[in-house]
């Protein structure tokens, strides 16, 4: 994998601003958002690409219910470096979850983009979530159960559907109206012709279906338990608390995005499980598959990793700044 030439918008020391307006009708396809993030992964298997684990604390005021995380990392496909924070104060208040990215280019040393994260995180958490279900799932899956309807779930559906073309009942459940109706609104606008159905009945279509993505957050479903799955079935947990303690228990295979955040964020889930078979950045690389039989039940934990953050960040500003939007600040003069 070869370096990405350097483009112009970054051989000055201007830093510019992209707001959560500038970006908010850049579009990027399925298709690219998968092929961006997967060239991620590859660069860090291959040892181009630094990614340590991230950095987060539960602030001490439990009533508000408070986190914050930092994340550092450097995609050696592009040359940048990349700086992301998060800090979300009370559930799932999008009016309360504030991310930002900074970029910096390591062949010219200079800054190039300071930008709001969260269409970043709302377009790689489900190219994530289909590359995973690409290595994971057993073979020609037929069923997906999507739960949730947050920022990082709604647009879940039709990156399966792209990684996987296969799949042909396309089911979701959710409690936020705004987000019910993002749901169908993004299924439609890649899928107009495919059908989507919305249940209540959750362990119901968990029993029957093929993969089952639980990025339900705070989740306002009974918790979802792997011994539901069908023989085959991957459950995939996008770190929502909708998943049932010790879940690995249950299931035959495990896979995480990151063994460091795994051990992080992963132990109510792990309950004293060291069992990991494998991580999706070497399973990308090595076209390896998880299972030893399609029968076998798969858990895997997806946590967010900033190799996947930057290369989407990146191409949301070049799209952005291409046309016209944002501003210039000369921070450092």
């Amino acid at each position: 994998m070869s370096a990405i030439e350097t483009p112009e918008l970054r051989s000055d020391r201007s830093l510019r601003l992209l707001t959560r307006s500038d970006l908010k009708d850049i579009e990027l396809e399925p298709s690219k958002v998968i092929e961006l993030v997967e060239d991620g992964y590859r660069a860090l298997e291959q040892g181009q690409s630094r990614c340590p684990t991230k950095m987060m604390i539960d602030l001490p005021v439990k009533s508000r219910d408070s986190i914050a995380f930092s994340m550092l990392g450097f995609d050696g496909y592009r040359d940048l470096v990349g700086y992301k924070t998060s800090y979300r104060k009370g559930g799932d208040n999008p009016d309360h979850y504030y991310t930002t990215i900074t970029l910096y280019d390591d062949s010219t040393g200079l800054p190039y983009v300071l930008m709001d994260c969260q269409k970043v995180g709302a377009l790689r958490t489900p190219a994530t979530t289909a590359l995973i279900a690409r290595q994971c799932s057993k073979p020609d899956p037929q069923s997906v159960l999507m739960l949730g309807t947050g920022i990082q779930a709604v647009n879940t559906l039709p990156y399966l559907a792209t990684a996987l073309p296969s799949l042909s009942t396309f089911t979701f459940h959710g409690t936020h109206e705004g987000g019910i109706h993002s749901t169908h609104e993004r299924f439609r606008r890649w899928y107009p012709d495919r059908k989507l159905r919305f249940t209540e009945d959750v362990k119901k279509v968990v029993q029957e279906s093929d993969i089952v993505v639980v990025a339900s957050g705070r989740a306002c479903h009974p918790p979802i338990h792997t011994d539901w799955l069908p023989k085959g079935g991957l459950l995939i947990s996008v770190a929502s608390k909708g998943v049932a303690d010790g879940a690995v228990a249950e299931v035959d295979r495990v896979v995480a995005t990151s063994e460091g955040q795994y051990a992080l964020v992963g132990k109510r889930l792990r309950q004293g499980s060291n069992q990991l078979d494998g991580v999706l950045p070497e399973l990308i690389s090595s076209g390896r598959t998880i299972r030893s039989h399609a029968d076998e039940k798969v858990f895997a934990f997806s946590s967010g990793m900033i190799v996947t953050d930057i290369p989407v960040a990146d191409e949301l500003a070049m799209r952005a700044l291409a046309a016209g939007r944002g501003q210039e600040i000369q921070l450092w003069d």
